[in-house]
């Protein structure tokens, strides 16, 4: 039976000038899928230093004497450490200042706003996680290392993908950047050519790092890197069959087949765990041909990478312009590489190609 015309209905209130009179059904809830986490942050310790350049040392073993033998009862002489000196190596990184800011206006702060209470703890806190997502970037990236002049130009502490000159591998016409004893800067890389990630190339670069003593545990990149490199162990190299999770007892029980892999175990016994970073960039390579998207794919021991942090992160007020509030995010960081040649770096991979053996 249809309603008699008189009846008010909700299309008539929506239908009043300037809007209508029917409130708004929005959920007093904010979704958003680009909160990611900070892995290589997260993996790696922090650390403190008190001037805007800060330094620590490297040192190594001298190699075995094959020909360490004396006769019994001889009286040594004096020895020489020139040889153990030369091995120490100082070197530092630069401090970089990231900010993020904060305006609201008095009345947006005031307004009832989707989502939050409070609309200066809402944004600010959101401003803090993408300033912590900046750092990450940076610091996986091959950005040299820069001295801050008071004027115009800002410090910039240099990326993993800058320090790692030891065990690497880069495209044809790629060039390692390093830290430079002259200057005492790191400089960055050139980016080479882009190519097909090998396994076999990997495997080289693992033994490299173990040769010299290291045990990286991490494998980390770009996911379309992570993602075809997991492909290719998984049908290819170890042949691997999916396995079933059964959960509870009796029939009819809930089972999940599981058709991948996350840890790879090396040829030394040690493993290392596949990690993809959502924050970790990408870039174009040298285009020796066609053009293509390439990124690094690091072999990571977190023990020798330390956040420096001159103040920790920090959230202060700026002073008060009319009808607003104001605020300023900051942090004084630098990426400290204690110890460079434990790990490894295997540059310019194609990001969309499927892995070899």
């Amino acid at each position: 039976m249809a309603a008699p015309s008189d009846y008010l209905d909700v299309s008539d209130l929506k239908a009043v000038a300037a809007g209508g009179l029917i409130r708004e059904d929005v959920l007093d809830e904010i979704f958003d899928i680009s909160d990611i986490p900070t892995p290589f942050l997260d993996m790696i310790g922090t650390d403190s230093f008190e001037n805007p350049y800060t330094e620590w040392t490297e040192d190594r073993l001298i190699a075995p004497n094959i020909t360490n033998a004396v006769v019994s009862g001889s009286d040594r002489a004096s020895t020489d450490n020139d040889a153990t000196v030369a091995n120490a190596r100082r070197v530092g990184n630069h401090a970089q200042i990231s900010t993020k800011e904060v305006f609201v206006t008095t009345r947006g702060q005031a307004s009832n706003s989707i989502g939050r209470s409070d609309e200066m703890g809402y944004q600010t806190a959101r401003r803090l996680q993408e300033l912590r997502r900046d750092v990450e970037a940076i610091s996986l990236g091959f950005q040299a290392s820069v001295q801050d002049d008071n004027n115009a130009t800002a410090g910039k502490s240099a990326g993993a993908a800058a320090w790692i000159v030891t065990n690497t591998n880069i495209g044809a016409g790629g060039v390692l950047g390093g830290f430079v004893n002259g200057t005492k800067l790191v400089t960055a890389k050139t980016v080479g050519e882009g190519r097909v990630g090998t396994l076999a190339t990997l495997s080289a670069l693992i033994e490299a790092v173990y040769i010299l003593g290291g045990m990286p545990t991490v494998l980390m990149s770009v996911p379309g890197i992570t993602k075809r490199l997991a492909q290719m162990l998984f049908t290819t190299v170890y042949a691997a069959k999916p396995t079933q999770n059964v959960e509870g007892t009796g029939r009819g029980v809930a089972q999940v087949s599981q058709g991948f892999l996350d840890v790879m175990k090396t040829d030394f016994g040690f493993t290392l765990q596949i990690v993809p970073n959502r924050l970790q960039q990408s870039y174009a390579d040298a285009a020796g041909g066609a053009a293509q998207t390439v990124a690094d794919l690091f072999g990571i021991d977190p023990r020798y990478w330390r956040l420096g942090l001159l103040y920790g992160w920090k959230v202060e007020p700026l002073a008060k312009l009319g009808l607003s509030d104001r605020k300023m995010l900051h942090v004084d960081w630098t990426l400290k590489a204690l110890l460079e040649r434990a790990n490894f770096m295997y540059s310019d991979i194609n990001t969309t190609s499927a892995w070899t053996a």
